[in-house]
């Protein structure tokens, strides 16, 4: 008798741990679930973000571009609210630079006002005019103009 009730309250005991612990794990999963959604969100707006550039730099200008980089571009971003940090890339295969620009969320960057932009986008082409020897326009017209969005 005594060894029957033990298996029976084994048993029933086993029961109420699986079933405690299956809906505890199953709680669980569904709260890191919304979670990891909601941190993943890349609509939100006050996210990091990447500004992503590329532009044509023929490879005889490949130093004439650094340095017009250098005297505009840099030191107007490193006083920027929410500027991170800008890394310069070039394909020599391709002859293109490819410009990252990290920002601490969308709304620091996209609040920048498109006139300060183009004041700086002047001084970037004059700087590169100097620099190539090129009398008009733009000697590193940019291809491609876009955002990477963290998916973690």
């Amino acid at each position: 008798m005594k060894s029957a009730f033990i298996k029976l309250f084994s048993r029933a005991l086993f029961h109420r741990v699986f079933t405690v612990l299956f809906i505890f794990f199953f709680l669980f999963s569904q709260a890191v679930g919304v979670y990891a959604e909601q941190s993943m969100n890349p609509a939100q707006k006050n996210v990091g973000v990447i500004e992503l550039l590329r532009l044509s730099v023929p490879k005889e200008s490949r130093v004439a571009w650094l340095e017009a980089e250098r005297r505009s571009w840099g030191p107007w971003l490193s006083k920027q609210k929410g500027f991170i940090e800008r890394q310069l890339f070039w394909d020599e295969k391709r002859e293109e630079a490819m410009i990252l620009i990290s920002w601490a969320s969308k709304t620091d960057w996209k609040s920048i006002p498109q006139t300060e932009l183009q004041v700086v986008q002047c001084q970037f082409e004059e700087f590169a005019r100097t620099e190539t020897g090129k009398k008009i326009g733009n000697p590193f017209p940019l291809n491609f103009e876009g955002e990477l969005l963290p998916q973690l």
